[in-house]
């Protein structure tokens, strides 16, 4: 393969990057669709094939699962060979990897095994119910979230300082707990994973020597989004001897509520100097109205690298600011206007919802029922998190090793065989006073106990040796599915009169399709069946991917960074909602806020609508509210202000006629929001809302002595003021 090969079809600054000598460090600052995946990807074929750089001496790491398999994929296509072995993946991926290879180095055992959020969550509920603590002073996730952000900083709970923090002193006394228990049987959570690789490699010199020199290039995507440990974890591998290639934009850095530090990004001109800064600025994606109001934006951010998106696609539509009298109005018009799209002969997927907090998805979800659009809310459960998929694979672990404690009590009474509370106390209280694991102890239990529970609790550690004989020589396919049949799984979900769909069983099914289609790496550590095990844990990490099926999409901005549709609406946008009322009095989350905004903004292509609600009812409550600052930010020149026609309701809207520009509510005699009227019981008040239509219709009024009230609008009486 020739350069011209590599570099076809890259922009001046693509090429750039991806051509420049291997022994340089870089900082691709790379803007929303500008490319970076294909520079990072063909930066990698550059090194292999005009550097002759080995493929194991590459270590590439990125974030998502997701991301990573595309890597993978393109690699694979560009190469035009295997690259199952090379080191390529997210940095949970990679931290695993390493923890497998060497982990008596590490203090654990080959078989150790990889907690999720759910099992981490249950563990820590557990400890802290044994050693009575309050959940009510103490809630669980609180203390659950305190460990990881312990983790995330690389710190252990002996190096923490309490002071006189409460808190911080019962969920270190937890702290210490959980690591003892997680130590005792050889756990690691997601946290776990990056600290312990950290720890193993700072601690061992000779290790961390081998692979200091082994890499010689090292390829960072997304290192905006690093927390402490992980920029810790890539600098001890960096030598100065050795290269890093880190593509980043501190403009989407929004992830700082869960440890990521976007000082990193910043720091890298410092710890890994020299280094060469190129910038991506061509965007691929969005027309030139959405990018100039998307610069205009996040310019008012302190502190920033420097970066100014142009595409020469043109300037394409004006922006819509809608703005709505309330959250109903709100997903009332974007729901029609998606409508509209789709009648004119867009799909429905090439729609999307953005929103800042999961709680406003309701009101879109209603309107998109009433009007029969199909949606989907992405970032829902991931396949491996569904609890009939955590039941199966209970099974396939259980019978793997018998010293999964996890899995034991998961299975152990499920489905449901007769094995209450009181044997399940009995067998935890003997394995942790004869240090041993739960199946052993309940082998040693059995004997004591009363003729039915001993029946019950033999029962199922006969089911669980034969199982395990019984499939010791099949294939993983073959493996998922016995055990599945034999367990009892599918019989029970099949039979589960809750799931009318019989999503779950077909759920199971899948699972079996997945065994079947899983590539185990042969020259891997693990063998087949812990292979599989471990992508299913650690896929739990990762981020959750929409079915691609023509449905409107349907997610926080969070979830939506990386795609990219050609219609986006992005609702919501008032003080207090976004830019959340946490962020406002802290510039740093101000900043941060902004440049969410500035995320959802860049996943628009053609179309870019704003909407905010005049009044929203929200987490139980109804407020008045103000258009986010956000909103002021963008030039008029780039922007359509959209209102709706007061006095109208839905029933009398028609879909070219339901909204105009800068209409303003008319005269008294007109029944409006916001028009002033008096009841002969109730008073004074104000109109908020309306419902219905002919004689059914209602009108919400908030009456200053009697409160706010629904009243039919044929019998109300009501008299303007």
């Amino acid at each position: 393969m020739n350069l011209s090969e590599i570099t076809n079809g890259l922009n001046d600054k693509q090429h750039q990057s991806v051509a420049l000598g291997d022994a340089q460090n870089a900082l691709i600052l790379a803007g929303a669709g500008s490319g970076k995946t294909r520079v990072l990807t063909h930066r990698i074929a550059y090194l292999v094939t005009q550097k002759n750089i080995h493929t194991d001496s590459i270590l590439a790491v990125t974030f998502t699962n997701k991301a990573a398999a595309e890597m993978r994929a393109r690699l694979g296509l560009l190469l035009r060979r295997p690259i199952q072995s090379m080191w390529v993946g997210t940095f949970h991926g990679l931290a695993h990897r390493l923890l497998r290879t060497h982990y008596e180095k590490a203090g654990l055992t080959s078989g150790f095994q990889i907690l999720d959020a759910q099992d981490q969550f249950r563990i820590v509920k557990r400890l802290m119910k044994e050693n009575n603590i309050d959940e009510s002073k103490f809630p669980v996730r609180k203390v659950q979230w305190f460990i990881n952000q312990q983790k995330d900083e690389g710190v252990r709970a002996q190096d923490v300082d309490a002071g006189y923090n409460f808190f911080i002193k019962k969920s270190l006394e937890v702290f210490v707990l959980y690591e003892s228990h997680c130590r005792a049987n050889d756990l690691i959570d997601f946290a776990e994973l990056l600290v312990r690789s950290y720890e193993l490699l700072k601690n061992n010199a000779e290790l961390l020597e081998h692979y200091q020199t082994r890499f010689s290039n090292i390829l960072v995507d997304e290192f905006q989004d690093t927390n402490t440990v992980q920029y810790k974890w890539i600098k001890q591998l960096f030598t100065g001897r050795n290269n890093v290639f880190c593509v980043g934009d501190d403009d989407q850095s929004i992830y700082g509520w869960r440890g990521a530090k976007i000082e990193n990004i910043t720091n890298l001109e410092t710890d890994f100097a020299p280094i060469q800064t190129i910038r991506l600025e061509q965007n691929y994606r969005s027309t030139g109205n959405i990018l100039a109001a998307s610069n205009a934006l996040i310019a008012n951010n302190s502190n920033r690298m420097g970066k100014s998106l142009w595409t020469d696609s043109g300037n394409g539509e004006l922006i819509d600011i809608y703005e709505a009298r309330t959250e109903t109005d709100e997903a009332d018009y974007v729901i029609r206007r998606i409508k509209k799209f789709i009648k004119d002969g867009s799909s429905a997927s090439d729609c999307a919802i953005l929103y800042r907090s999961n709680a406003q998805s309701r009101v879109f979800e209603d309107a998109l029922i009433k009007y029969n659009i199909p949606y989907i809310i992405y970032g829902g459960l991931r396949f491996f998190e569904r609890a009939e998929i955590k039941d199966a694979l209970g099974y396939v672990r259980l019978c793997e090793s018998t010293t999964d404690n996890v899995a034991f009590e998961r299975i152990v009474n499920f489905p449901t065989r007769g094995i209450g509370n009181a044997t399940l106390e009995k067998v935890r209280e003997f394995a942790k006073d004869q240090h041993t694991n739960l199946f052993q102890a309940a082998i040693q239990v059995a004997p004591m106990l009363p003729t039915r529970a001993s029946n019950a609790l033999n029962g199922f550690i006969q089911l669980i040796e034969q199982m395990t004989d019984d499939s010791k020589n099949l294939i993983l396919s073959e493996k998922v599915a016995y055990l599945l049949n034999n367990s009892g799984l599918i019989t029970h979900y099949a039979n589960d009169k809750t799931d009318k769909a019989g999503s779950k069983k077909e759920n199971l099914e899948e699972l079996i399709s997945a065994a079947k289609q899983y590539s185990h790496d042969e020259d891997s550590e693990m063998n087949e069946v812990v292979g599989f095990i471990s992508l299913a844990s650690l896929d739990s990490s990762g981020d959750a991917n929409a079915p691609i099926v023509d449905n409107v999409q349907l997610m926080t901005i969070h979830s939506a960074k990386g795609l990219e549709f050609p219609n986006v609406f992005l609702g919501g946008l008032e003080e207090d909602l976004f830019p959340s009322r946490q962020s406002k009095d802290e510039p740093h989350l101000l900043d941060e806020e902004r440049r969410l905004c500035y995320v959802g903004m860049t996943r628009a292509m053609k179309r870019l609508t704003l909407t905010f609600a005049i009044k929203r009812f929200l987490h139980g409550q109804s407020l008045y509210a103000y258009p986010s600052r956000f909103l002021d930010e963008i030039p008029s020149e780039y922007v359509n202000k959209v209102k709706a026609k007061f006095g109208a309701t839905q029933a009398n809207y028609n879909d070219d006629d339901i909204y105009n520009q800068d209409i303003e509510p008319e005269a008294n005699g007109q029944l409006s929001v916001g028009a002033g009227v008096k009841h002969g019981k109730f008073g004074y008040g104000t109109v908020l809302n309306f419902e219905g239509d002919g004689d059914s219709a209602r009108i919400q009024i908030k009456f200053k002595q009697a409160g706010t009230k629904w009243l039919i609008a044929s019998y109300a009486n009501l008299e303007f003021v």
